[in-house]
């Protein structure tokens, strides 16, 4: 049987080349499975998601089950406090086994740490990260990439400029 030749030519996913430093960076933390992290609003829900984040798995040293830390503000402690139980057993089955025996539920200020790190506000499905642009914005961005003799490429390059734009006139005061 003919072996089977790679059609990327020598290139690699993105997902691929970042996979090594998501996992080292997710395992310093305790996170065995980077799944629980990355894939939050789903594991726990997006309403306990919108003021809930994992922090750090810590096993114990019998490894008998692990600790989950979760970050919260102060105000929803309480009924964080109360579905304890519900989320433990929603972050075990994405795990896929009881690795997780007891969760630990941190409180912080709602605007976080010293710099405000804590934001635990997800974006609903569907919700643009950007207001649409104006049409000032269009004619611009239409106009840097009017040059551009593929249409698909002109077309990406103008979307690209409105989203740039866009972002620039909601970053300035």
């Amino acid at each position: 049987m003919p072996t089977r030749e790679g059609t990327t030519y020598g290139f690699k996913r993105s997902g691929a080349l970042l996979a090594s430093q998501i996992r080292k960076g997710s395992e310093s933390r305790g996170f065995a499975v980077s799944r629980v992290v990355t894939h939050w609003p789903e594991i726990a829900g997006e309403e306990v998601a919108a003021f809930s984040r994992p922090v750090k798995v810590s096993y114990t040293r019998g490894g008998f089950g692990a600790t989950l830390t979760v970050l919260t503000t102060g105000a929803q402690a309480p009924i964080l406090e109360m579905q304890k139980e519900a989320l433990r057993d929603r972050v075990n089955a994405a795990y896929g086994y009881n690795a997780i025996s007891r969760i630990h539920i941190t409180q912080t200020a709602p605007v976080g740490f010293s710099e405000g790190q804590a934001d635990f506000e997800h974006r609903p499905r569907g919700e643009k990260a950007t207001p649409e642009p104006d049409t000032q914005t269009q004619a611009e961005a239409a106009d840097l990439a009017d040059p551009v003799a593929d249409n698909d490429l002109r077309a990406a390059l103008e979307k690209l400029g409105q989203n740039v734009l866009t972002k620039s006139k909601i970053s300035k005061p």
